[in-house]
């Protein structure tokens, strides 16, 4: 076999009452695409930073294409050729796509005193072009999407000539025809003999791309093995170190009268004549691509954007709900699909991120009641398995799928009527989606009425009682659970097939 092009070796990192990386050694080849798989703090991203220069490891040694480096800094493995895309995006809004590609490395002229911008644009505009992407070079990162700032970020790591490229759940933002392009890209990098390290939760993705998958659990490396050589199945059991029998479990629930009418709502030229109902115990599932306006429906039922057409019942009752707040007085929650940017308070402690819609309802002569904050808290932690030390933990410490159960308490707290999860699972492990999903499915039998946006179909099929799918503001399709298939809902999704009613 060839020269590997990257050796950890005996790899080990701590952190204050936690062993992050326990003396892990992996190796990846030119031409590879190697998957990193594990539950969420497994330690997949410290081994990660440390190869990218984020973290100094405490001890072990790292090789390049056989000659041993010292990575101190992000800019020493970009000097050496190693790029990491993050998940979480550190791209500057306010700067031009080329500006962000080229920041710190601008072409100059004038003795270096002044950046050459229409060369910069040039060489920004040539890394863009091969992605096939809708928006140019002098674009504000301001102006673009999640998906399409997730893809500048790509293309940044390419403008190093890199060695190895690390994608750190790269398509949780994603479209399908996006993800196809960042395959396709991948694929042909792996031609031209670039190293790829690709840590996903999606399996699909794992077995569609790797060559060989890694998978760690709790600090430590359970296996390397080629990838034709493992069933999802085996990777999901040796993440968890059990056997997950049941990716979307579902208990079947009472669902009773029509609780959420709506009918005709429109909203500036993102929601055309959209028309559903929702009924008391029912999970509801919203398909559809990236930009479809699936979100753009949460959030007009939340109050957050305008309800420009149309009319919506709450238990038969004409409601407008103006405000984020007077859809809370109503009984509506939403959980938001960024939850660390749009929910989360990631400084503050579990007990305030959880109670703080309890706090005017637990307050006495301007004194909150911490005492029974935390009781209702103890209730919460034990109902939604929330693992965390104390109520005083920081959440942004928590893993993935804890915080999402915070964000999940917080709106329990108000005792929703309608709950509606804008992608619940995205950036969650597998183990942590099926406590999720089990989650979502018992909140169904106790009569909330459920509305769930997810961009993964087998979550969709999995725990959905009805399907509704959009495609450019409008409805195109209404499937029941049994008649409802990937196939049916991508042809309503890519206009293959007209709309209903």
């Amino acid at each position: 076999m060839a020269i590997p092009r990257l050796q950890l070796v005996h790899i080990v990192k701590s952190f204050p009452g936690v062993q992050a990386v326990q003396d892990v050694s992996i190796e990846a080849y030119p031409g590879e695409i190697l998957a990193l798989a594990g539950e969420n703090g497994a330690g997949k991203s410290t081994l990660m930073n440390i190869l990218s220069g984020s973290l100094l490891a405490d001890s072990g040694r790292i090789w390049l294409d056989g000659e041993e480096v010292d990575i101190s800094s992000p800019r020493r493995a970009q000097e050496l050729g190693i790029a990491m895309i993050h998940q979480e995006l550190a791209l500057i809004p306010q700067m031009t796509v080329a500006q962000n590609i080229f920041l710190g490395r601008e072409p100059r002229f004038a003795s270096g005193l002044l950046v050459d911008s229409r060369k910069l644009l040039q060489q920004a505009q040539a890394l863009l072009d091969p992605l096939q992407l809708d928006f140019s070079a002098s674009a504000l990162v301001s102006d673009l999407s999640i998906a399409q700032r997730q893809m500048v970020e790509i293309a940044k790591a390419l403008s190093f000539q890199a060695r190895v490229i690390i994608l750190d759940e790269p398509t949780s933002a994603l479209s399908e025809r996006e993800s196809d392009i960042l395959f396709a890209l991948m694929r042909s990098l792996r031609e031209k003999g670039v190293t790829l390290i690709y840590i996903s939760h999606r399996m699909e993705e794992i077995f569609n791309l790797s060559d060989r998958t890694a998978v760690m659990r709790d600090g430590q490396m359970v296996d390397i093995a080629p990838t034709q050589a493992l069933t999802p199945q085996m990777v999901v059991q040796k993440m968890v170190g059990r056997e997950l029998k049941d990716f979307f479990p579902k208990t079947e629930a009472q669902i009773g009268e029509i609780l959420l009418d709506v009918r005709g709502l429109r909203s500036g030229k993102r929601l055309q004549d959209v028309s559903f109902s929702l009924r008391r115990g029912e999970i509801l599932g919203l398909a559809g691509l990236v930009g479809s306006g699936r979100t753009e429906v949460a959030r007009v039922l939340f109050g957050a954007d305008p309800l420009d057409g149309g009319e919506i019942k709450l238990a038969g009752q004409v409601i407008h709900p103006h405000s984020p707040q007077e859809a809370i007085r109503l009984g509506i929650g939403l959980v938001t699909e960024d939850r660390k940017v749009q929910s989360l308070f990631l400084g503050q402690s579990v007990r305030s991120n959880a109670s703080v819609l309890l706090f005017e309802k637990l307050t006495r002569l301007g004194f909150i009641l911490y005492g029974r904050v935390d009781a209702w808290m103890r209730g919460a932690i034990s109902q939604l398995t929330i693992r965390t030390p104390n109520l005083g933990q920081k959440v942004r410490n928590l893993s993935g799928g804890n915080q999402q159960k915070v964000v999940i308490a917080r709106w329990l707290s108000i005792n929703p009527q309608v709950l509606i999860l804008d992608e619940p699972t995205r950036g969650i492990d597998v183990a942590s989606k099926a406590e999720i999903h089990t989650l979502i499915s018992e909140l169904a039998t106790k009569g909330i009425a459920i509305l769930m946006i997810s961009s993964e179909l087998p979550e969709i099929l999995g725990i959905s009682d009805r399907i509704l799918v959009m495609r450019e503001g409008r409805l195109m399709a209404e499937l029941n659970r049994a008649e409802a298939t990937q196939d049916r809902i991508m042809q309503a999704a890519t206009g293959q097939i007209e709309a209903s009613g």
